[in-house]
């Protein structure tokens, strides 16, 4: 008896049962927490949205190092972290390349309309028309892609920090 009481507190490092449980579920938070954070750091890039206007940066592709960062630094501590990371790194590699479709299909269409209304002559107001017909186009998908990102983050963060599985739609699986 007098064994199991000192083997029970060596063991135990001299704390209390109590004290162990609030230690464990104080580590769960902390894992909670963390995938979390892989989630929610891909919309560190709002405060950055209007650089814009004075830096040509593109803004999806940054969304993508929040992400990156906390998954590759904290990855090893927990198989939970680990597949949260994954997760939010494939849903913003997958917005990135949606949205990098999307201009470059922009692009593409641009240089047939132009080079159209060059050999046909028609400068003017076809040129005024089809350009802002592509740059609404434009707008708007990168626009729906921005609100798409702006609902499923947070909730994809909130789903992981209650230890809730939660898989992106629309979502390459880059990193499996």
């Amino acid at each position: 008896m007098f064994y199991a009481k000192i083997s029970s507190k060596v063991e135990n490092y001299g704390t209390s049962k109590d004290e162990i449980k609030s230690m464990k579920e104080k580590t769960k938070q902390k894992i909670r927490i963390w995938a979390m954070l892989c989630h929610v750091c891909a919309l560190t890039w709002i405060p950055l949205a209007w650089t814009i206007f004075l830096i040509p940066l593109y803004i999806p592709f940054l969304s993508i190092f929040g992400p990156l960062l906390v998954w590759r630094f904290k990855k090893s501590q927990h198989p939970w972290i680990d597949f949260q990371g994954r997760e939010a790194l494939n849903f913003q590699l997958s917005i990135a390349v949606y949205t990098f479709i999307v201009i470059v299909i922009s692009l593409i269409l641009f240089f047939i309309s132009v080079g159209v209304i060059v050999l046909t002559n028609n400068i003017g107001h076809h040129v005024k028309i089809i350009l802002n017909s592509l740059l609404i186009v434009l707008v708007s998908v990168n626009f729906g892609m921005l609100l798409l990102q702006l609902i499923l983050v947070p909730c994809a963060g909130i789903r992981a920090y209650k230890g809730e599985h939660y898989r992106y739609p629309l979502t390459i699986r880059f990193l499996k």
